[in-house]
């Protein structure tokens, strides 16, 4: 008797543990930064914007819902590599050095990295940045690229608008920053400019932890759909107009 009460406990024990393997994931989360606009910032007490969009439009590709964590952006990447997040979507452009801690799905959209100086500047293009003092945001394409300018001097900022006003204030000569949320900042900082060259050319594309190729395959397949369909040209159109 006890050994076959032993035999159905095993049993019951089993098909439990196959029953809590089986458990459907329900929620994809996003790790951002939301001090990125147009890509992403807050709305009232809501992260909107082009990344927090077409996250919500691949998650519901993959029948999943969105959480959205808002976080310094040199935290993404940790957060994706420890689980804590499963994607990150940040506008964040693909590095050689961030492919060796995450891997990257397939790119939703092409970005610039450009100058903001004030009126009047003498730098009028990214050769008048050497030995210039520069402002970026900490963990940024603008401030791996900014370590690779001769003799500048860089200073780091937790968010964009910081960098930004930090020129207005005489802190720094330049900032070097994404195109989009540079005319952002500067409908709201006068006396400051873009200038026309810009710095480099780049892709935005979601991290996904470097184990995690089942689902880099999902959302390549989502964003194949969501390319296709129109959506993500919708959602880019729908906060960059073609005039800006």
């Amino acid at each position: 008797m006890k050994r076959g009460f032993s035999v159905l406990l095993i049993a019951v024990l089993m098909l439990s543990l196959a029953a809590c393997g089986k458990k459907e994931k329900t929620t994809l989360v996003m790790a951002t930064n939301a001090e990125f606009p147009p890509y992403e910032y807050y709305d009232g007490d809501k992260i909107v914007g082009i990344d927090a969009e077409i996250a919500e439009a691949v998650a519901k590709e993959l029948g999943l819902e969105l959480k959205i964590e808002d976080m310094a952006f040199d935290s993404i990447i940790a957060a994706v590599t420890s689980g804590k997040a499963d994607i990150g979507a940040a506008g964040m452009t693909v590095t050689e050095e961030r492919k060796e801690n995450v891997n990257f799905t397939d790119t939703y959209a092409h970005a610039s990295q450009v100058i903001i100086v004030k009126e009047g500047s003498s730098i009028q293009s990214p050769d008048d940045l050497e030995g210039a003092k520069i402002g970026v945001q900490l963990g940024t394409t603008g401030d791996i690229y900014a370590g690779d300018i001769k003799d500048a001097e860089i200073e780091r900022y937790s968010k964009g608008f910081e960098a930004v006003q930090s020129v207005l204030q005489d802190k720094v000569e330049a900032v070097i920053i994404d195109n989009e949320p540079a005319k952002r900042f500067l409908e709201e900082a006068e006396g400051l400019v873009i200038l026309d060259e810009a710095f480099t050319e780049e892709d935005y594309a979601i991290a996904v932890a470097k184990d995690n190729d089942e689902l880099v395959d999902d959302i390549n397949a989502a964003l194949k759909t969501l390319k296709e369909n129109g959506t993500l040209d919708e959602i880019i159109a729908k906060y960059i107009s073609a005039e800006k």
